[in-house]
């Protein structure tokens, strides 16, 4: 026998007494009435809640694979929204990040700056970062009087949490 992910709970269902599980997930109407769970995370879903409430997110198609905690850029792909990696050396500015990892052609769901990226590596908790190629981060601004950075874009991220997690703030760019 399979075990429930859920808590179980006893109910009295044309008069019989019946194993019930709480929902994970909602598949919508068909479930209205039924008492729900948190997932594996110790959150709920975000099919739970109600329209307008959940993560401030844009979903776009990826141009590219996107690896997890990167930071991308919406651009015009063909008269839709598309996303694909912020670079630095590129004119590609930090619009948002993702996450988790997005094949080429899926969809792709992007946080917005002033949220925190919690999909990170190898930061120092209290330091800045700014925008690197391939939507990475650096640990320093590009030096405006290096004449190598001509044409380059000086975005500051934000200030690492923690060595996974990243306070972004949407302060702009420079174009040096």
């Amino acid at each position: 026998m399979a075990t429930q992910a859920t808590q179980g709970f006893l109910a009295r269902v044309a008069g019989k007494t019946k194993q019930l599980f709480a929902l994970v997930i909602s598949t919508g109407a068909a479930d209205a009435g039924k008492i729900v769970a948190t997932g594996s995370d110790g959150r709920l879903d975000a099919t739970l809640m109600p329209v307008g409430i959940g993560a401030n997110t844009i979903i776009a198609a990826a141009s590219e694979a996107i690896g997890a905690g990167k930071f991308v850029n919406f651009y015009s792909n063909a008269g839709a929204l598309g996303v694909r990696l912020a670079d630095n050396s590129n004119g590609r500015q930090a619009d948002g990040y993702v996450k988790d990892a997005v094949a080429n052609a899926a969809a792709a769901t992007v946080f917005p700056l002033d949220t925190t990226n919690t999909a990170l590596t190898g930061l120092t908790p209290g330091a800045r970062y700014w925008l690197g190629t391939a939507g990475g981060v650096i640990v320093a601004a590009l030096d405006p009087a290096d004449t190598a950075n001509t044409g380059k874009l000086c975005q500051e991220l934000g200030v690492a949490k923690s060595a996974t997690e990243l306070v972004t703030d949407d302060l702009g760019y420079v174009v040096l």
